[in-house]
């Protein structure tokens, strides 16, 4: 059953939209991830489904109740991250959770088992101010307080940004445990990497959803000839690929770049193509493409498209 419903949502903000026509459904114990830039309106998504903004257009449901309609019983059933840190900097971490369990009518002893996980491993440093944490301490503190409660429902809005590698593996398996005891989790992150860690995802961009599907499925039925391109002259080699006749796209990616080709090619003609416009190559290599490829082909297609 869908414990997340959204249908057709839109929003501007002074005739700028940003959501337009959103629309997807959720299920129990699913872990969903919102990918997207910054500005790609996320946060903005996360807002009206948790009954903190009203949409212009459409319609949303959590947890069986309407996110205007009933938005009283919706906040009882929620965990909620906001992307930045909210919590109470000068309360200590035992406080702060004692705090959010009294407001939702538990205890921390009564619901212990949903956090005991995440807890140990902020035991040590209970009697810390929240804001004297390391920031992996902060998001653990933070998801503590969104599950203290029991909700049906998580909202966790970029809750790894700004955290280091380590936790952020480590916040995704508690993320990964929690689906299992079947919360619906519904994550948003820019970061490409953890989108492969959800059970499906909605690539989003300046509003629009681009594609909704699993990782694998997005990666398996990316068909365009993909090739890696190793050069020291990168801003060169894309203004010279760019002109090919053969290039669907060329961007950079990370220390290489990426080209995909409206026709299938041997590496060697491309660096021969590369060669003879004066530019030294490294190396061309066929790749498999990334959730990042997808979402950056398909981004291509709606600037194209607008």
């Amino acid at each position: 059953m869908a414990v997340i419903v959204a249908e057709h949502i839109s929003k501007s903000y002074n005739d700028v939209p940003a959501l337009t026509d959103i629309s997807f459904a959720i299920e129990n114990g699913e872990l969903f991830g919102l990918i997207g830039p910054d500005g790609a309106g996320k946060s903005t998504l996360f807002r009206i489904l948790t009954t903190l903004l009203l949409a212009d257009n459409g319609q949303g449901y959590v947890a069986g109740h309407h996110i205007v309609d009933e938005y009283k019983e919706i906040r009882k059933k929620v965990g909620y991250m906001p992307g930045r840190f909210s919590l109470y900097q000068d309360l200590s971490v035992e406080e702060n959770l004692s705090f959010f369990a009294t407001i939702f009518g538990t205890t921390i002893k009564e619901n212990y088992n949903l956090v005991r996980d995440i807890y140990v491993q902020l035991e040590p440093f209970k009697d810390r101010p929240a804001g004297k944490l390391s920031g992996g301490m902060k998001q653990k503190l933070a998801l503590c307080c969104a599950l203290i409660h029991k909700p049906e429902v998580l909202f966790l809005d970029e809750p790894t940004t700004g955290v280091d590698a380590v936790s952020r593996v480590e916040f995704w398996d508690m993320l990964k445990k929690l689906k299992e005891k079947g919360i619906a989790i519904l994550v948003s992150t820019p970061y490409m990497d953890e989108a492969t860690r959800c059970d499906r995802i909605g690539l989003i961009q300046k509003g629009k959803i681009l594609s909704i599907d699993s990782p694998q499925r997005m990666i398996t039925n990316f068909n365009k000839p993909l090739f890696a391109i190793r050069t020291r002259k990168i801003y060169q080699t894309l203004n010279v690929l760019r002109r090919a006749d053969f290039t669907h796209s060329a961007l950079p990616f990370g220390e290489c770049i990426h080209l995909t080709t409206t026709q299938p090619l041997v590496a060697s003609k491309i660096k021969e193509y590369v060669v003879d416009n004066g530019i030294t190559v490294e190396d061309v290599l066929p790749v498999k493409a990334t959730v990042e490829d997808v979402f950056l082909d398909l981004s291509k297609t709606l600037e194209t498209q607008s």
